[in-house]
């Protein structure tokens, strides 16, 4: 973002001098020195970014999906939805859209002329797989032995997805972690008897128990557990920059630490079935801020 130069203030201070009582009355008035007028440079005027009149994007238009562009020449600020968006030095910025994201959103700018430019958008609905079960959920919940266990874990992934890198994973064409079978598909849910579990928030990728998964995309290491979550196993957080994070679940190892920057194509770990998992696969979820995004449509087809 361009931000504006801090103002600069300057201040002169002038000692004046009287003639002594005791001069002669025809004594000529002492001269008295021109009082040179201080100057100051003017703050810099911020760069202005030249770009197109309006944004330019390419993505996926959908729910749970991306789009990667543009910003309009001249931005100073933008939005999607009327929450800021981040646009770096050169204009270019990223924006995603839940998995429930609704049918429309608007992209704006505000120029350095004072001017606003909107680009409204249309989110094309998905069919989720819905599996619906004619039972009731168990009753009960969470004990507190477990919850005592689990609030550290859900602030720590909280804090992970925090974080801010400076890497530019964003801005490449993401490759496949993995390659093997479809396990579990983002967006799939069960509902019991018309109440609805929590729907699925990755990709299933089943290629055998020890197999060696790779990063995606680049990006830094914002969390490496050093022991196996509840719930996720050993989990491996990556932020690719601009707000977007790929987590990796259930993992037997993991080749990389906290702070470590990692390049699209390294290895990261091998895939297991640690925390709660019914068997071995890699669990692949994105994010981009509060935003759970479809793992699918970053890739390539197989």
């Amino acid at each position: 973002m361009i931000r504006a130069a801090p103002s600069l203030a300057a201040a002169l201070t002038l000692t004046a001098c009287t003639a002594s009582d005791t001069a002669p009355r025809n004594a000529a008035p002492a001269s008295t020195p021109a009082v040179q007028p201080v100057r100051t440079s003017a703050p810099a005027a911020a760069p202005v970014i030249s770009g197109p009149a309006t944004f330019v994007f390419d993505g996926q238009l959908t729910q749970g999906g991306w789009i990667r562009g543009q910003a309009p020449g001249g931005t100073r600020s933008a939005a999607l939805n009327g929450e800021p968006l981040a646009v770096d030095a050169q204009g270019r910025f990223f924006a995603a859209f839940d998995r429930d994201a609704g049918s429309s959103a608007v992209l704006s700018a505000r120029l350095a002329d004072g001017r606003v430019v909107t680009s409204p958008l249309s989110i094309a609905p998905r069919e989720w797989q819905i599996e619906r079960v004619n039972v009731a959920r168990a009753p009960g919940g969470a004990t507190e032995a477990f919850l005592a266990r689990r609030r550290p874990e859900l602030a720590r992934i909280g804090a992970a997805r925090e974080r801010n890198s400076p890497s530019d994973g964003w801005r490449q064409s993401f490759i496949w972690p993995v390659q093997g079978r479809i396990s579990g598909r983002f967006g799939s849910q069960r509902i019991y008897r018309g109440e609805p579990a929590a729907y699925h928030s990755g990709l299933d990728i089943a290629p055998g128990a020890g197999a060696a998964y790779v990063a995606p995309a680049d990006g830094v290491v914002v969390l490496a557990a050093q022991s196996p979550f509840s719930l996720e196993g050993n989990l491996l957080i990556i932020d690719h920059g601009m707000g977007l994070n790929s987590a990796f679940l259930h993992s037997q190892s993991l080749a990389v630490s906290e702070g470590q920057s990692v390049k699209q194509g390294q290895l990261l770990g091998t895939v297991g079935a640690t925390g709660r998992a019914t068997g071995p696969h890699l669990h692949w979820s994105i994010k981009w801020r509060d935003a759970r995004l479809d793992p699918l449509l970053f890739l390539p087809p197989r």
